[in-house]
């Protein structure tokens, strides 16, 4: 596998190292977006569109749900794997051999002394902790229980120190005077450097020296006192889960077990590193409790390192989860995945990242000022042209309407005659008349000579003159109220506006549209901006303040016919009030319906008939609607949401032809 050589050469080949084929064709982003698009389509917003995807994943690639599910599966094998009270279960095996071989030198010994060691030996207190505090002093006849209970205080410093550095109970096989006090002088100097970095003191040189030093008691080797002091304090975190995690009685003999047999000073300096390490890293989980299933004891040093991995896939379930404030995949630490779930889902993660970048990239995606994602311009066409293509297809299938055709449309009937070309003509070009022109102007070239190339100038151009199109000013109001998404009409309705979108800007550039939402108030919205919706959880429809931008588009443009589309499932509920503020009531009060209709009639003055596109049959909607045709002379019509698109697009293509043509 090809990478990049820091030697000065371009690249090294080695292994490979496992994952995604490094051959494989790139990931098609086109695919991609319509995925994205039908999600829009269906009634979701970008941002939760792309977010499904990340979830759902794609074809040969898991997504964030797989993944989180893997990780799942890992956190109960984790909690299978024992409990945490081994060490306290070892000191207790130990401490009852102890007592075994020391009765077992002590029965033979007919002496007074004999018994009344017995005796001792049978009052010492049922906690494991006081009875192994209690036997300090003792002086034991036999050799061998002597050393069983001397091989407690070993294993109570061990499992301290392994539960406090990762690995340090193999390192200490034999732990003689040399070895404890290499380990404390190995905390000191830790101690120390952590110190100095709290007044501000530390310096790279300090931490290297450090390592060349005590470096064989970190396997992980860290480069910076910052990895260092992230190892051990997530290490010290899940060391604190564990005492946490015990019973109160267990907890209690396992400190006091520990505070009998650590060294005083050694202690002491365990105790100041810990603290240091909290300050340090507060963030980490110091509390809680893991519920742990397993049946085989486990050991401090061995428990901490559970308790360590189920921290790390706690957070990795977290970041994978991305339901926090601020979520981006840029939080899932790659390591912490291949550690929890190996190179394969670190490939995945990667793909995951690189459709999000490519989409961004390549310019589908854009971050608004609150640093959201939201489909491009770009996109927004491309969705729209599909929303159009779903449109075109029902209208063929019922034999009616317009489709798609690979043929430029002409720019109007032509008249016969041509002119000359001005800058910013968009008429066809006359090709034959263009080339006389050009051989005309040539001139004849004498006998013998070679006939000179032809040329084109900008004076030969003539255009073809055609009849004057009509324009449209198109206005498509769309109810936003919540009723729409509890009627499942949000989705359809999404399709529908940005269908006609891409109609209108694609096949009839000269007309006008604008796309008005509205519910307790109404705005004008861009394409990318109604893509970009989901269903809004207002409740309001507030049709006067939607026929008062409408009425501003149509003035705007006077020349143009005037179509005015409205797709709404409820009466108008809420109107503006004087002060500009919405004003919500229903059952509706008659101020908003005299207001609705005052609008009406002002949009009807400008030659524009309003035809409503009613998505229930509520008896209050019918009753107005009728009655604003009444007032209007437009149509009502009462579509299946399904067919929405169909009925809308049609009727544009209708009225767009002028009242003549009615």
């Amino acid at each position: 596998m090809a990478r990049p050589d820091s030697t000065g050469g371009a690249y090294r080949y080695g292994s490979w190292s496992g994952g995604r084929d490094p051959l494989e064709p790139p990931y098609d982003v086109a695919a991609v977006l319509d995925e994205i698009g039908a999600s829009v389509l269906d009634g979701a917003s970008a941002r939760q569109a792309l977010r499904d995807l990340l979830r759902r994943g794609a074809e040969g690639m898991r997504g964030l749900d797989d993944l989180r599910r893997a990780v799942a599966k890992r956190q109960r094998e984790a909690r299978r794997k024992g409990r945490l009270d081994g060490t306290l279960e070892e000191v207790q095996a130990l401490l009852d051999a102890a007592l075994e071989l020391e009765r077992a030198a002590l029965f033979p010994d007919p002496s007074d002394d004999a018994r009344l060691r017995e005796m001792e030996l049978d009052t010492l207190p049922p906690q494991v902790a006081r009875a192994v505090q209690q036997l300090q002093p003792y002086d034991w006849r036999s050799p061998e229980a002597l050393a069983a209970y001397e091989q407690i205080g070993d294993l109570l410093r061990k499992e301290v120190l392994d539960s406090q550095f990762a690995g340090m109970k193999s390192a200490l096989q034999n732990t003689s005077v040399e070895d404890l006090q290499a380990v404390k002088d190995m905390v000191a100097d830790l101690n120390a450097m952590l110190e100095a970095d709290s007044k501000g003191q530390h310096t790279q040189e300090q931490f290297d020296a450090f390592m060349a030093k005590h470096g064989e008691f970190f396997p992980s080797q860290p480069q910076t006192l910052d990895e260092l002091v992230d190892d051990l304090a997530r290490r010290a975190a899940a060391q604190q889960r564990l005492m946490n995690s015990l019973t109160p009685q267990q907890r209690q003999e396992l400190g006091e077990l520990m505070q009998a047999t650590m060294d005083l000073d050694l202690g002491a300096q365990l105790a100041q590193l810990g603290d240091a390490l909290r300050g340090a890293r507060p963030d980490l989980p110091w509390q809680g409790r893991e519920p742990m299933r397993g049946e085989s004891p486990m050991g401090m040093g061995e428990a901490t390192t559970v308790l360590e991995e189920l921290a790390d896939l706690d957070d990795l379930e977290a970041a994978l989860g991305q339901d926090y404030a601020g979520a981006s995949l840029a939080d899932i630490d790659e390591a912490a995945v291949q550690r929890a779930l190996g190179r394969g889902a670190v490939d995945d993660v990667a793909a995951l990242r690189r459709i999000e970048r490519e989409l961004l990239e390549q310019g589908y995606l854009t971050r608004d000022a609150r640093g959201q994602l939201e489909l491009s311009p770009r996109a927004v066409r491309r969705v729209g042209a599909t929303a159009l293509r779903k449109v075109f297809s029902r209208l063929e299938a019922a034999g009616r309407g317009g489709h798609d055709v690979r043929d430029a449309g002409a720019a109007g009937e032509t008249t016969g005659a041509s002119r000359a070309w001005q800058f910013g003509d968009e008429q066809p070009l006359d090709v034959v008349r263009t080339v006389r022109n050009a051989v005309q102007r040539s001139a004849v070239p004498s006998p013998g000579s070679p006939r000179p190339a032809l040329r084109l100038s900008v004076d030969d151009f003539e255009v073809v003159e055609t009849e004057r199109r009509t324009c449209a000013a198109v206005a498509l109001l769309v109810d936003l109220s919540f009723s729409m998404e509890l009627r499942g009409a949000w989705g359809m309705a999404k399709q529908t506006a940005l269908a006609l979108h891409s109609l209108v800007t694609t096949k009839y550039p000269q007309d006008a549209i604008e796309i008005i939402g509205f519910s307790d108030v109404a705005r004008v919205l861009s394409p990318e901006q109604f893509a970009g919706l989901d269903a809004q959880r207002v409740q309001g429809t507030n049709l006067q303040h939607a026929l008062v931008l409408a009425a501003r588009h149509l003035g705007r443009h006077p020349e143009a016919e005037p179509v005015v589309l409205v797709v709404t499932d409820g009466e108008p509920t809420a109107h503006l009030t004087r002060s500009g503020a919405p004003l919500f009531c229903w059952p509706p009060l008659p101020e908003t319906l005299e207001l609705t209709m005052a609008e009406v009639e002002r949009v009807t003055r400008r030659g524009a008939t309003i035809n409503v596109f009613m998505l229930d049959d509520e008896p209050r909607l019918v009753e107005f609607v009728e009655h604003l045709a009444a007032r209007n002379g437009g149509r009502v019509f009462a579509p299946d949401p399904q067919r929405l698109g169909e009925y809308v697009v049609s009727d544009y293509l209708r009225a767009r032809r002028g009242r003549r043509s009615r």
